[in-house]
């Protein structure tokens, strides 16, 4: 036998554990010999507490012993009656075995009886089958008369017979049955054949029946609601679903309804492409839409349920038909006007309360959830159709105007004047007005479009400055051949200058924002050429003029003293008398350009090696006669407004300062002067100047040049140049042999 220790090796671990507890509080209590004399009094402590613990232990253990007794007892007793059920059970399978043979006979008993239930169910039935072909043709009578609530009853009623026979004959597993039931029932397709057709007619003619007999409508969305429920019940039951079915009419009755708008407004005769035509078609949809919408809205709404929702079917219908319709519409070759009616009926007028915004509409009619009528890229293509429209019609206007304008050229009369006496024509403002009214008519639209005219229409008056200064050349070259032809071609070139300011003060006004009325430098850039060359053909006139004048420059009969400037001066009078035609900032440049050619013409002819000076007293004639001529000429243009400073004619003083000094010794240093003043002035001009003294040595020459050479000039920013534009003759080398025939 196994001692308890072996038995319970919790106990001794318990016990041990226990000692060890002891131990260490008795260690830590009695540590000193003072504490020994309490002693007794923690021995009779503790065996309190110990009596206190077992008793507690006893009485555990003593109620947990009472309860494993109870539940033994339980258990017994469970044990009796699982015993006594199990031979209750065992005397019922016995006798379940004996009556087995009389479950044989219940059998035949339940087939017999499920048998004459058949039966009995098909006598019922018998008349109704019987009489299948008569209601038929009650029916087919009951639809042709237009009473189709009571013809659908019958339908019904014959559909019902079918499908519960055809139902039977499924759960049986009869397909050679169902079969001869269906060819017996054929009938049944052809009267749903007319009755639907009928439907749909009434369906078709919705908007006129609502408005006329209603009563006709209400009953076939009564019919319609019949067959919508018959089908919802068949699809839940699951079981078996009768030929024809789901018929699905509500979904049919969107789809005629939808088909009958589209085909009444949207599938006519071809619509015209031009403006007129296109007007009255969109005018006409939009009449008819709305009234129609109204008719929806006030009458058809109440002849069906409400949840058919039918206002917002119709009204999501007429907006993509419509889109559809634009689209079409803009497959054809439009004109602009087309394409503008179209743009703005579509961003615009449908929108406004005109049509889709009619107050009778509102508020049940919303388009806004739809989407727009033309999406942004068929608007953005649209646009640019409308812009090569508008820009083939400016061109030709444009050309048609510069024809017009070159024409009045050859009449026997000046240019019209405006009422401060400038000459002028029609020009600016017909181009002007042609392009702001584009401009205006674009901003109807949206801002994208008008942005896309104002560009072109800035390109197209670049390309119209183009060719209008092309014609000016033309006609410049045509004037040179025979200069009696245009008789008052200075008066129109300056009326061209006019009309040229006019357009360049006008383009910056185009634009109706101010904050986008820049100017493109291109375009710029056209108007300064334009004016350019006006101003060009302008000079060319005054110094044909002056030519035969200059050639007589200088001259022995010049010297001693002649009207020879007095002439220049005359002419040059004359042609200022001309430009005060033009506006001030035009007639000051066209003053400063004539100066400067008066003055380049005067150099030059000084410089054509034609004279030099034989003694000091020419050289003194000829500075005189430089004096004079140039304070003539100077007190001329200042008395027709060019101040002195902005005069080039200072070069002939300068000039005559290299001429009137006395000691050629120190002309290196007025030379420096000299190009210091004027650095465009060459070696060339320097050395055909000190030819014109005649008393300048090689030396002298020599050390000039090199000066020159040693101090290069470089032009400073807004110089006039004056020497650079006139050319110097190259001298005739010296030739040892005499002129003579060639041997």
């Amino acid at each position: 036998a196994s001692s308890p220790d072996e038995e319970w090796p919790e106990a001794e671990k318990a016990e041990k554990l226990a000692r060890g507890a002891a131990l260490k509080w008795a260690s830590g209590v009695f540590y000193r010999p003072d504490k020994l004399e309490g002693l007794g009094h923690y021995r009779s402590r503790e065996t309190q507490r110990n009596s206190s613990i077992q008793s507690r232990l006893k009485s555990t253990v003593q109620s947990y012993l009472e309860g494993v007794s109870a539940g033994l007892e339980q258990l017994r007793s469970a044990a009796q009656e699982v015993q006594s059920v199990c031979q209750d059970l065992g005397a019922a399978r016995w006798a379940l075995l004996d009556s087995a043979d009389h479950f044989q006979g219940l059998q035949q008993m339940r087939a017999l009886v499920e048998e004459h239930v058949q039966l009995a169910s098909v006598v019922q039935v018998l008349p109704q089958i019987f009489s299948v072909h008569e209601v038929f043709s009650h029916t087919l009578q009951l639809l042709h008369g237009q009473r189709l609530l009571e013809a659908h009853a019958e339908l019904m009623m014959v559909e019902h017979l079918r499908d519960d026979i055809l139902s039977q004959l499924h759960l049986r597993g009869l397909p050679g049955a169902q079969t001869t039931v269906l060819s017996y029932f054929g009938g049944l397709q052809q009267l749903n054949e007319t009755l639907a057709k009928q439907l749909w007619d009434i369906v078709g003619s919705g908007l006129r029946l609502v408005r006329e007999d209603p009563v006709l409508f209400v009953t076939a969305v009564r019919i319609i609601e019949r067959e919508e429920k018959i089908d919802d019940t068949l699809l839940l039951e699951a079981t078996f679903l009768p030929p024809g079915r789901p018929k699905g009419w509500r979904q049919k009755f969107y789809h005629v309804l939808q088909d009958t708008i589209r085909g009444a407004r949207f599938r006519g005769a071809p619509v015209d492409a031009e403006g007129p035509g296109l007007a009255r078609h969109l005018a006409a949809l939009q009449r008819d839409i709305v009234s129609e919408l109204r008719v929806v809205k006030d009458l058809m709404v109440q002849c069906v349920p409400a949840h058919y929702n039918i206002l917002s079917v119709c009204t999501a219908t007429y907006h993509q038909a419509l889109a559809s319709h634009l689209q079409e519409i803009l497959r054809e070759d439009l004109d602009k006007q087309g394409l503008f009616l179209l743009l703005e009926w579509a961003l615009h007028v449908y929108h406004s309360p005109e049509m889709m915004g009619h107050p009778d509409l509102l508020p049940e009619v919303d388009v806004s959830a739809l989407g727009p009528l033309m999406s942004s890229e068929l608007v953005d293509q649209t646009e640019r159709r409308y812009v090569v429209k508008v820009k083939a019609s400016v061109l030709e206007w444009m050309q048609r105007t510069l024809e017009v304008e070159f024409k009045e050229w050859f009449r026997e009369e000046e240019p019209e004047t405006d009422h401060q006496g400038f000459f002028q024509s029609a020009l600016p403002v017909i181009v002007m007005q042609m392009l702001n009214e584009n401009i205006q008519v674009a901003s109807l639209i949206n801002d994208s479009l008008q942005q896309k005219v104002y560009n072109m229409a800035l390109e197209e008056l670049e390309a119209f400055l183009g060719r209008l200064r092309e014609a000016l050349v033309q006609c410049g070259k045509e004037h040179q051949q025979d200069r009696a032809v245009p008789k008052y071609y200075v008066s129109y070139l300056l009326a061209m200058l006019n009309n040229n300011l006019a357009l360049s003060n006008s383009v910056s006004s185009l634009h109706p924002d101010t904050a986008h009325r820049e100017v493109p430098a291109s375009l710029r850039a056209a108007l300064d050429r334009m004016q350019k060359k006006a101003c060009q053909l302008l000079l060319e006139e005054l110094l044909l003029d002056l030519q035969p004048l200059c050639l007589q420059l200088p001259s022995r009969k010049w010297l001693s003293g002649s009207q020879l400037v007095g002439s220049m001066c005359e002419v040059i009078d004359k042609y200022a008398k001309d430009f005060s035609r033009v506006r001030k900032p035009i007639f000051t440049l066209l003053l400063m350009e004539s100066e400067l050619l008066v003055a380049s013409q005067y150099l030059r002819a000084l410089m054509q090696r034609k004279m030099v000076c034989k003694s000091e007293e020419e050289r003194g004639q000829l500075c005189e006669r430089l004096l004079q001529d140039a304070t003539q000429l100077r007190e001329l243009f200042c008395g027709l407004g060019l101040d002195q400073g902005q005069q080039s004619l200072e070069a002939v003083f300068a000039l005559r300062e290299l001429i009137c000094l006395k000691d050629p010794a120190l002309l290196s240093l007025e030379v420096l002067g000299f190009i210091t003043k004027y650095p465009d002035a060459s070696d060339e001009h320097i050395s055909t100047l000190l030819d014109l003294r005649g008393d300048v040595s090689k030396e002298v020459r020599h050390v000039v040049l090199e000066m020159m050479a040693q101090h290069p000039q470089a032009l400073p920013e807004g110089y006039r140049p004056i020497f650079s534009t006139i050319l110097v003759p190259v001298p005739e080398l010296p030739f040892c042999l005499r002129k003579g025939k060639c041997a």
